[in-house]
C-alpha cells in the first residue's frame, strides 16, 4: 500500500517556523495535485493547502494565507510545507496528500480529492 512519509513536525515558540517535507517512497508525485492538511484535537480535518499537478496553481485556507507556502521539488520528489509566524491554534497533526489522478491543472483542499495520505507528524505551538 502506498503511503508517503511526513517529517520536519515538532515543537515551536509562537511566532516562529517550521518547514514540514513529505517524500513519496515509491511513487511519483510530479503532475498530480498535492496538499497538506491538518487535524487539531477535537476537530476535523481541515485543508491547509494545495498545489496543482502542473506547479502553476496553488490554493490555501483563509487560516493561513501569507503566513503558510506549500512547494514541491520534482526531481527530488519531495512536497513542503513552509510554515511562518506560526500560532497555537495552528497546533495540529499535519499530513500530506497526493491526488492519484491527472490534474485538471487546478487543486482543491477537499480531502475527499485525495486518495494516497501520509501517516501524520505532529506541530506543536506553544511557549
Amino acid at each position: 500500500q502506498l503511503q508517503l512519509v511526513e517529517s520536519g513536525g515538532g515543537l515551536v515558540q509562537p511566532g516562529g517556523s517550521l518547514r514540514l517535507s513529505c517524500a513519496a517512497p515509491g511513487l511519483t508525485m510530479d503532475a498530480y495535485d498535492i496538499a497538506w492538511f491538518r487535524q487539531a484535537p477535537g476537530k476535523e480535518r481541515e485543508g491547509v493547502s494545495c498545489i496543482s499537478g502542473t506547479g502553476v496553481f496553488r490554493a490555501a485556507a483563509d487560516s493561513v494565507k501569507g503566513r503558510f507556502f506549500i512547494s514541491r521539488d520534482t526531481a527530488k520528489n519531495m512536497m513542503y510545507l513552509q510554515m511562518r509566524g506560526l500560532k497555537p491554534e495552528d497546533t495540529a497533526v499535519y499530513y500530506c496528500a497526493v491526488d492519484w489522478e491527472p490534474s485538471s491543472g487546478f487543486c482543491t483542499v477537499d480531502a475527499g480529492h485525495y486518495n494516497i495520505w501520509g501517516q501524520g507528524i505532529q506541530v506543536t505551538v506553544s511557549s
